[in-house]
């Protein structure tokens, strides 16, 4: 069991554990009660009823927030040509082929997200190695293999994210920062979540959201009632 810090304990202190909480009252509750320094990220934990080893029960997609994360992103390109040019006036941060392969391949990681055209997919196959265990690797689902560059920089810019269930059948992701405020934070919140329930695989039987958590940076998690989830997205 971790030790925890003053800070973290006096902010559990105000959060009811046998208590599930709406939306709004986790959220403002969360945020009103962040310690850290910085801007914190809010997050938000689904667990759904499914089981990640089926394949046909893998919960996985792409949502742009409508406020974004509020989070820098920086985005590498790998194109050539016109392509290239594309992606550089879309805003790419570094754009290459075989020479932004080989820097990655040298230890450069200097960016979150990376795009490439199908056909240098030959190139970027080679760093599988490097950019998948970082969730790095360009993927064709993702919307992140793709000839039109221009479009997948600017949503990566914007704050698109991609989620997938993990093996205990959680997904994990932001839905935006404290500063936000409420309102922001339960739009991005109803968003992703309407998202997830129209992934639901068919396979799924029961109750399909599970349990539901919110918390922020370094904070305690904050239970919430997922019998309000449809009231929440309308």
């Amino acid at each position: 069991m971790p030790k925890r810090g003053k800070k973290y304990i006096e902010s559990s202190k105000k959060i009811d554990r046998l208590k599930k909480y709406t939306f709004k009252e986790a959220i403002e509750l969360a945020t009103d009660n962040s310690y850290v320094k910085f801007d914190a990220s809010v997050d938000i934990s689904v667990r759904l009823n499914v089981d990640p080893r089926h394949a046909d029960q893998m919960v996985r997609g792409t949502v742009s927030l409508p406020h974004g994360i509020g989070k820098t992103v920086r985005v590498v390109v790998f194109a050539k040509g016109e392509k290239e040019k594309e992606a550089s006036e879309a805003g790419a941060d570094f754009v290459g082929s075989d020479d932004l392969s080989e820097k990655i391949e040298h230890g450069w990681l200097e960016f979150d997200k990376a795009v490439a055209t199908p056909d240098l997919m030959g190139i970027v196959g080679k760093l599988g190695r490097i950019l998948g265990p970082r969730g790095m690797m360009p993927n064709a689902k993702l919307g992140t293999v793709t000839f039109d560059v221009a479009k997948a920089v600017t949503e990566l810019k914007a704050g698109k994210i991609d989620f997938r269930v993990d093996k205990a059948g959680i997904i994990h992701t932001s839905i935006g920062r404290v500063s936000f405020g409420i309102d922001k934070l339960l739009q991005n919140t109803a968003f992703f979540l309407d998202t997830i329930l129209r992934l639901k695989p068919s396979s799924s039987k029961g109750t399909y959201l599970r349990s539901i958590v919110i918390s922020t940076s370094m904070g305690p998690g904050i239970k919430i009632d997922t019998g309000l989830v449809r009231d929440l997205i309308g």
